[in-house]
């Protein structure tokens, strides 16, 4: 029996009630090794990007700077992120310390786990979602 859920008349809602029960699902397969899904996602980006300045970081996360700043300082107090001042000392440099790898390394075999079961779940609509998701960011973004 397929479930379904009701439309709901507004793009915002339908993409946070996606993003809600996504993350949910992240969430769980991240919970053994003491992550969230934001802290994944910036040792993913800072595995990708190398040393970045916090606010390139929080542009390419589309993550306001607030909600970034205290991620990072518990990040930073786990010892999985290494901080260091810029050129300009108001714009901070961040990289992965070598906990923060082992972390991401850790937690990537679980992350590779779920992403795999919901391409298969979305079959052909995993890249037209993937794709979808990026031309949302970059319309409301710009």
């Amino acid at each position: 029996m397929q479930r379904t859920l009701p439309i709901l008349p507004c793009m915002c809602a339908s993409l946070r009630r996606a993003s809600r029960a996504l993350t949910q699902h992240y969430e769980d397969a991240l919970r053994p090794f003491d992550l969230t899904t934001s802290q994944f996602t910036i040792l993913q980006a800072l595995s990708m990007m190398g040393e970045v300045t916090q606010g390139d970081l929080a542009r390419v996360l589309a993550m306001d700077s607030t909600t970034l700043t205290r991620t990072l300082r518990i990040m930073e107090r786990h010892g999985w992120i290494a901080k260091r001042a810029g050129k300009d000392r108001r714009a901070w440099r961040l990289s992965l310390a070598r906990g923060g790898r082992r972390r991401f390394e850790q937690a990537s075999i679980e992350w590779e786990r779920v992403q795999a079961e919901l391409r298969r779940e979305l079959g052909e609509d995993w890249n037209t979602l993937m794709n979808l998701s990026d031309r949302v960011t970059m319309a409301v973004t710009e």
